[in-house]
C-alpha cells in the first residue's frame, strides 16, 4: 500500500458563475521514503495538489488515503491532528518567528501536541543535528543566513517526526550554491526514509529528484521516473556551514 493514495481527486471553485477546476481527476500514489517534485507553470493545479496533500484542503470529488487511514471527507479539526502527527512544511520564505532564537523556533511545532519542556529541547536540539545547526541554536534568526533559516525551518519541519516533508519553492530566496546544499540535504532525508515532495516551478530544480509530477491544467501532464528514463544522477554531498 502506498503512503499517499489519491483516486480520482477533483478541486471545483465557483468564480463569477463560472466553475474553475482546479484539479480535475488526478489519480497518483506516493510511496514511503519517495523524493519527488510536483512541477508546473503559476495556475497548473501545483499548489492546490499540495494543500489537498498535505491535509490543507479537501477535495471535491474522490478518495484520498494517507497511510492507511481515508481522510478526504476529514473535518478541519481532523485534517489539522493529521497534519500535526504526520505532516512537515517547509516555505520559501523560512517562516521563523523573528522574536525567538532557532530553538524555540523548532520547538514551536511540538507545543501543539503537548510535548513537555524538557522533551521539547532534547528532540529540537536532535533535529538541529540532522541539519548541521545545533552550534546556532541561540541565534536569532536575523543572525543567520539563508540557507542557515532554511535548515532551521526544515529543522523544524522533522521535529514531530513526520511521515511526509513538503517542501515550497524551498530554494527560491537563495543563491544557487545554498540552493544546491539544500537540494542535498532532502536527498539525505530521502536515503534516512523521509518522504520528501517538493513543489516548484523550475525545472532544474525538478530534475533532482527521482520521480516528477507535472501539472497543467489541473490534470496531470505527465509522470516521469529518472532511472526508468535515464536521467538519474549522484546528487552532492552536503557542505558543512
Amino acid at each position: 500500500m502506498a503512503l499517499l493514495e489519491l483516486r480520482n481527486v477533483s478541486k471545483l471553485y465557483q468564480l463569477g458563475g463560472e466553475e474553475i477546476r482546479a484539479l480535475d481527476d488526478v489519480s497518483l500514489d506516493i510511496e514511503g521514503g519517495e523524493f519527488i517534485s510536483i512541477i508546473g507553470p503559476s495556475g497548473s493545479g501545483k499548489s492546490t495538489l499540495m494543500h489537498i496533500l498535505g491535509c490543507l484542503d479537501s477535495p471535491t470529488r474522490g478518495t484520498i488515503r494517507l497511510d492507511g487511514t481515508m481522510i478526504h471527507d476529514a473535518t478541519a479539526r481532523q485534517l489539522a491532528a493529521i497534519r500535526n502527527r504526520k505532516i512537515g512544511f517547509v516555505f520559501q520564505f523560512f517562516n521563523l518567528l523573528p522574536k525567538l532564537n532557532v530553538l524555540q523556533n523548532v520547538e514551536l511545532p511540538m507545543l501543539y501536541s503537548g510535548v513537555g519542556g524538557r522533551e521539547r529541547r532534547e528532540r529540537a536540539l536532535t533535529a538541529l543535528q540532522a541539519v548541521g545547526m545545533d552550534n546556532r541554536a541561540r541565534h536569532r534568526p536575523s543572525q543567520l543566513s539563508g540557507g542557515q533559516q532554511q535548515r532551521a525551518a526544515i529543522a523544524r519541519a522533522l521535529v514531530n517526526n513526520p511521515k511526509i516533508i513538503f517542501a515550497d519553492e524551498p530554494t527560491g530566496n537563495l543563491d544557487s550554491h545554498t540552493g544546491t546544499m539544500i537540494l542535498s540535504l532532502f536527498h539525505q532525508l530521502s536515503a534516512a526514509g523521509r518522504t520528501i515532495i517538493l513543489v516548484t516551478h523550475d525545472p532544474e530544480i525538478a530534475a533532482v529528484t527521482p520521480r516528477r509530477i507535472e501539472i497543467r491544467d489541473g490534470k496531470i501532464a505527465a509522470k516521469i521516473d529518472a532511472k526508468l528514463a535515464g536521467l538519474d544522477r549522484v546528487s552532492p554531498a552536503v557542505p558543512q556551514a
